[in-house]
């Protein structure tokens, strides 16, 4: 903020008080806004990328509140929280920041004054403060008494043991349906059985297309952290989907084990992809390629399995392989539960923040209501979340029905297509909004179509779903349109409570063995899953399981355990605070 002593020249203590308060940030008189161009500096955590905001959506904000987003993005400068940390010192990290409460994150920009009390502002707000419960609970993970610092995103109206996904799963066992008609359509009866059924159809892609390098399986190694991250995947078709650190919890709360386990769900998963190498059915390169690789394997048609519908599908299912019957859909697993995160009443662990050193914040705070109202959640949202766009650009309604535009079935298709002028011009996704944030659920329902903000799942475009691909797997789907209605008329769905646990900062001591058991564990992980035969397997892992007792995995283990124990309570609390809202 401007200082009140450039302006004024004065010696008395009321003065000097005012020089003070403004040198803090706060909005005073000699700092009221007149409404000019601003440029607004937005730190995002989960934005890719980095600097000023083109395009359409570029438009539209400068048009309603003359403001110009720079984006600082740490995910594109890299060095993990180095950028964070950098900013923090120098005490200001942007006039926006949207970045994750967990590990103590909220209580130390607060403490830091890094983020300033939005009370006075939210008040006069029209959509954010009907998000009073997520606002008071990011006061509660800050560790503090009062105060309004921020808003957390994903917020919802729905029920915590509402499925928050809409038409996919995020996770489940797809296939390419095309092979698997081919070898008759053979029942899974559990995860175990898979194995000869993907075996059968790479036999008959290989066959098919005079190609060795076909495989059921293709692994990468550049997500992973505690352990090997493709590990996770395969518990999650049992309801095992939100562990904390080394603890693996179902969904209910029923069950926490250690992720080390020799019986638990996280080494049958390695168990499965160690006897799928033994039977051939792993690509090779899997150890070397990152995701990248991984994926152009997929869009070539060269990998039959993918443990998610946003892998498979969005490489491969275009239009003209599902008009030929061709693409990834889900088979079911007789005794599978898919996990679901339920939707969150009080929103995720990332939050928006006005800074404390910003200029014009009430102007800040008005583009943030924006951003939650039924408008900005489609404007601002992810396409691929589903977000619409603009209404009268990419959707309208017809007949009193939410409806994509040609252009809107273009743009959302993915094709390159322009934006008329009048809507700022340049190419739709290049001017998309690059904050990568999603501020409401969109299933959500959007009060002005009586339908869920993602366009995937309005009428309209559950119509479409006609191919020949979708066709066959609906018949043998008992006519399920979409994957998600398939797991919830079958009961095959395990929703976790969406509750808003963040876990605590640890010891640095804690942090430290972690990452001494990160390497161990991790390292264990692929020579397990690529040993030769079981006996090796096992040694393999016992051997791990000795060095990181050494190292110190009990002292993390309870820490996670008593973690997993608190996001338990979390889910309940979240359960009877949600059932007396609706009292």
């Amino acid at each position: 903020m401007r200082s009140v002593g450039r302006k004024l020249v004065a010696a008395c203590g009321v003065l000097a008080m005012a020089c003070t308060m403004a040198a803090c940030g706060g909005d005073t008189a000699s700092d009221a806004d007149d409404n000019s161009l601003m440029t607004v500096e937005v730190f995002d955590q989960l934005a890719n990328y980095q600097g000023e905001q083109k395009g359409w959506f570029a438009k539209v904000i400068k048009d309603k509140f003359n403001i110009k987003l720079n984006i600082v993005a740490p995910n594109v400068a890299g060095g993990g929280n180095t950028l964070f940390d950098i900013r923090a010192a120098a005490g200001n990290l942007g006039d926006i920041v949207i970045i994750g409460s967990g590990s103590g994150q909220a209580e130390k920009v607060v403490k830091s004054k890094l983020v300033t009390d939005l009370s006075s502002y939210i008040k006069n707000t029209k959509y954010l403060k009907t998000y009073q419960g997520a606002i008071d609970q990011l006061t509660k993970d800050a560790n503090q008494e009062s105060g309004m610092w921020g808003i957390p995103t994903s917020v919802s109206s729905l029920s915590p043991t509402e499925s928050s996904e809409g038409v996919e799963p995020t996770f489940g066992p797809f296939v390419r349906w095309d092979y698997y008609k081919e070898i008759g359509y053979p029942k899974v009866a559990t995860l175990e059985d898979l194995l000869p059924v993907l075996k059968q159809m790479q036999d008959k892609a290989r066959e098919e297309t005079g190609s060795d390098d076909v495989y059921a399986l293709s692994l990468f190694k550049d997500w992973d952290d505690q352990a090997m991250q493709n590990g996770f995947q395969l518990p999650a078709f049992y309801g095992y989907a939100e562990g904390t650190g080394y603890v693996m919890s179902n969904a209910d709360g029923t069950d926490a084990q250690s992720l080390i386990d020799e019986n638990g769900v996280y080494v049958r998963a390695l168990k499965f992809y160690n006897k799928a190498e033994q039977m051939g059915l792993v690509d090779p390169e899997s150890t070397t390629q990152n995701y990248d690789t991984m994926y152009s394997k997929y869009k070539e048609g060269k990998i039959l399995f993918s443990f998610w519908p946003w892998l498979g599908q969005a490489a491969y299912n275009t239009d003209a392989h599902k008009k030929d019957g061709k693409g990834f859909m889900m088979l079911s697993i007789d005794d599978m539960k898919i996990a679901s995160k339920g939707a969150q009443p009080n929103g995720t662990t990332t939050f928006i923040g006005v800074g404390e050193k910003a200029k014009n914040k009430e102007r800040l705070v008005k583009f943030i209501d924006w951003l939650y109202s039924p408008e900005g959640i489609q404007a601002a949202g992810s396409q691929t979340n589903g977000a619409a766009g603009l209404k009268g650009l990419t959707w309208d309604i017809k007949d009193g029905k939410p409806v994509l535009t040609d252009f809107g079935v273009k743009a959302m298709g993915g094709e390159s297509v322009n934006v008329p002028e009048e809507y700022g011009g340049g190419g739709y996704s290049d001017g998309a909004s690059q904050l990568n944030v999603s501020t409401v659920l969109n299933k959500d329902i959007d009060p002005r179509t009586n339908a869920p903000y993602n366009y995937q799942m309005w009428d309209s475009e559950l119509a479409k779903r006609d191919t020949a691909l979708d066709k066959d797997w609906q018949e043998h789907m008992g006519g399920a349109r979409t994957t998600m209605e398939y797991l919830e008329q079958s009961g095959k769905l395990a929703v976790i409570p969406g509750a808003s646990y963040t876990t605590p900062d640890e010891d640095s001591v804690i942090s430290t063995t972690r990452g001494q058991l990160k390497t161990a564990v991790v390292n264990a992980c692929w020579q397990a899953v690529f040993s030769k035969s079981d006996d090796e397997f096992n040694s393999i892992w016992s051997k791990m399981q000795k060095e990181v007792d050494g190292l110190g995995y009990k002292k993390v283990y309870d820490v996670d355990m008593k973690n997993t124990k608190d996001m338990f309570k979390a889910r309940q609390a979240i359960e009877k605070e949600y059932a007396s809202r609706e009292k």
